[in-house]
């Protein structure tokens, strides 16, 4: 006979320490600290203690700020360099483009901030009030959030550990004075570690409505994805869809669309299939994009003839259809 494992022995993965073993029960079960996997673990003391039981003080002051947030989505990639935070900036610049709806922009790419050079505000700083820290506005209905804004220069690195990143996630949750918002947008760093952990556990309480993932046509991004995939789905998060960027390459002059990226392996569209999720679109590689993302300007205004902008748009709409915006 074939032993059953009940889902109650699965640990949350949310309630896992980064260093934990291979075989930890979780933060929340209750044989923390006490399994036979806890030993010599340095966290099996405070776990057996019963602290790490203790909800977390920042959580309803988060889901008090979060309650006037219509919609919250998480913009993912499995792999670094595939233009998720440019696809971040264009589809806020999208849903601010109806004056009626109130965007908000939320980095939390804490070790590599780009959303602020790439709105055209890096330059700006955070202002606080009696209500909390005050969002820098790109427009009047696009409000940001960003550590970019918070250093003294462009070029200091950011060398913190865990708990640090931990905390500036649950200031920007608890603390800044997003007001009524249509649409949260949060930009992650690639992967799937501390910072996802941090966002999923804190929204908890509010829900997240859906993550966007971003890839390119390239096997080695594509197997990177296959792990966010199973990282959505691990923490109980909707899958929108798929979303291939840099997928053929566009000709500013005569308009013509050839493949750098070929997708020898099937690309997004096979991926998909294959994990039964959708395939949103494919943005082609206009080089109009990189410039509009250095001068901080919209891409979607500069140049509205371009392929990619008509695959932003249609992207965008399947979104908000999806959403039942």
């Amino acid at each position: 006979m074939i032993a059953v494992r009940q889902p109650s022995a699965v640990p949350d993965p949310l309630s896992v320490p980064a260093n934990a073993p291979e075989h930890c029960p979780g933060t929340e079960s209750d044989l923390a600290g006490k399994s036979d996997a806890c030993a010599g673990c340095s966290n099996q003391e405070i776990c057996a203690s019963g602290a790490t039981k203790q909800p977390d003080p920042a959580l309803p002051f988060i889901n008090d700020r979060m309650k006037n947030v219509k919609r919250k989505i998480l913009i993912l990639s499995g792999k670094g360099g595939v233009g998720k935070s440019t696809f971040t900036a264009q589809l806020g610049w999208a849903f601010a483009a109806d004056d009626n709806i109130q965007t908000g922009i939320m980095d939390v790419d804490i070790c590599g901030p780009s959303i602020p050079l790439i709105l055209g505000i890096a330059s700006e700083q955070v202002h606080s009030s009696s209500s909390g820290w005050s969002p820098v506005y790109v427009q009047d209905n696009l409000g940001v959030m960003s550590v970019g804004f918070m250093l003294p220069s462009s070029r200091d690195a950011i060398m913190w550990r865990g708990p640090k990143k931990n905390g500036l996630i649950s200031q920007f949750l608890k603390d800044v004075d997003w007001g009524d918002l249509d649409y949260l947008l949060v930009d992650t760093p690639p992967g799937t570690s501390d910072e996802h952990l941090s966002i999923v556990q804190y929204l908890k309480g509010s829900g997240i409505d859906g993550a966007v993932l971003i890839t390119t046509p390239q096997e080695v991004a594509l197997q990177d994805v296959r792990r966010e995939i199973d990282f959505c789905r691990k923490v109980g998060i909707r899958v929108l869809g798929l979303v291939e960027n840099m997928s053929g390459f566009v000709c500013p002059s005569c308009k013509t669309e050839s493949q750098i990226f070929k997708p020898f392996t099937g690309g997004a569209k096979r991926l998909a299939e294959e994990m039964g999720v959708e395939l949103l679109g494919a943005v082609p590689l206009d080089p109009r994009i990189g410039k509009s993302a250095d001068y901080g300007v919209s891409f979607l205004d500069e140049y509205p003839d371009s392929p990619a902008t008509a695959a932003y748009l249609s992207i965008i709409d399947r979104i908000k259809e999806i959403l039942g915006d």
